[in-house]
């Protein structure tokens, strides 16, 4: 039996960060019940690469159940407040001050529904002076000071995935299984605030230290690391890179010597540490790229794989898609199947069978029926 299974959710969700903590709760078991605008979650036209579908639709919205609702109407409305009725947890993204103008806000929720756990996710908090602040990605990429380490030194790069939806779609995932474990022992639920500020800025703890009480705050190095040398992308012979991330002396030795060809740059008074091989980067750096310039990057790989180097390669998405570590499912769309990479984490020897994307609205008629003809369109 599924972890999570005999569970309802009932998300009122749209774009990515509850759609992703949803999808981990459905992927445990979890009944989820999305409910979408009339026109459709619109991550549903982000694109229609996926066969037709979207990309990120796709990937978070697996295993739910479509509902279209306006929350306009007042049997849309009942609709969703018998549902919830039912629920174990609500999860809601919209604006902040929405769900509880609709009378779905967590006070009047928990109170109706003690056992229910209510958590809301927003682009900064229910609170504080940007709480009503618009709230997208990128945006908070830079407001989390996030965009200040990250890029060339030259000029920032934005992450290349929706870093702060993702992230707070996690915390949110953990913190619902977390209230449901404290349920078990209180019987009781609980109101959960996550944002995606917030979330972010927790994720940013170590250059803040590093800023508030070091000497100067991090700078955007790229494929670098502010402190540890060598540490980076270096080109081979063939036009390929390999990542080099020396973390410790004894690694650092090996690389000298079974790489690099020179046992005595180990205790070169310029590299014999990292703090002074990071003071001195770019003389370390040259020798390095030197010596890997002359592989290509299958003997790099061979040669730092026989000292026991740690190294990776800088791959195109087309390596990543025939990577020999991967681990995928397929899932079934409206279009046709679909293959996807599985989540990180698996129960030890167990496959993962992601159910189906819903179609917009599949489940319209069946959810009505089921919940006694309650929003039947006005």
């Amino acid at each position: 039996m599924p972890d999570l299974e005999g569970l309802i959710v009932v998300a009122l969700e749209q774009a990515v960060a509850a759609p992703f903590a949803s999808s981990r709760l459905a992927d445990a078991g979890a009944r989820v019940i999305k409910i979408e605008r009339p026109e459709g979650d619109f991550a549903r036209g982000y694109d229609h690469l996926v066969k037709g579908e979207s990309a990120y639709f796709v990937w978070l919205n697996r295993g739910k159940e479509s509902v279209r609702l306006d929350l306009k109407r007042a049997n849309d409305l009942a609709l969703v407040e018998a549902m919830v009725a039912r629920a174990d947890v609500f999860l809601q993204n919209l604006a902040p001050g929405a769900a509880a103008r609709l009378g779905l806000g967590a006070e009047t929720l928990t109170t109706r529904c003690p056992r229910l756990i209510h958590c809301s996710i927003s682009g900064y908090g229910e609170d504080g002076p940007y709480c009503d602040h618009k709230a997208y990605d990128l945006l908070i990429q830079g407001e989390s000071g996030l965009l200040a380490i990250n890029g060339s030194p030259e000029e920032p790069a934005r992450v290349g995935i929706s870093v702060a939806d993702i992230s707070a779609g996690a915390t949110a995932h953990a913190a619902i299984l977390q209230a449901l474990y404290a349920r078990e022992k209180t019987g009781k639920g609980r109101i959960i605030e996550v944002s995606l500020f917030h979330t972010l800025a927790d994720w940013m703890n170590v250059p803040y230290l590093q800023a508030r009480y070091g000497a100067a705050a991090p700078k955007r190095v790229g494929l670098k690391h502010p402190t540890i040398a060598p540490y980076g992308a270096f080109a081979c012979s063939d036009g390929k890179a390999v990542i080099l991330s020396i973390q410790n002396e004894r690694e650092w030795a090996r690389l000298c010597a079974d790489v690099l060809g020179d046992a005595d740059l180990a205790s070169d008074a310029r590299f014999c540490a990292n703090t002074v091989r990071v003071a001195n980067r770019g003389a370390l750096d040259a020798l390095v790229a030197a010596a890997l310039s002359r592989l290509s990057r299958a003997q790099a790989m061979e040669k730092l794989e026989a000292a026991g180097v740690a190294y990776g390669a800088l791959n195109e998405l087309d390596d990543l898609i025939a990577h020999p570590q991967r681990r995928t499912g397929t899932v079934e769309t409206p279009h046709g199947a679909v293959e996807l990479m599985a989540p990180g984490a698996r129960e030890s020897g167990a496959t993962w069978a992601p159910r189906s994307v819903p179609a917009l609205g599949e489940h319209d008629d069946a959810l009505r029926r089921e919940y006694g003809g309650l929003g039947a369109p006005e």
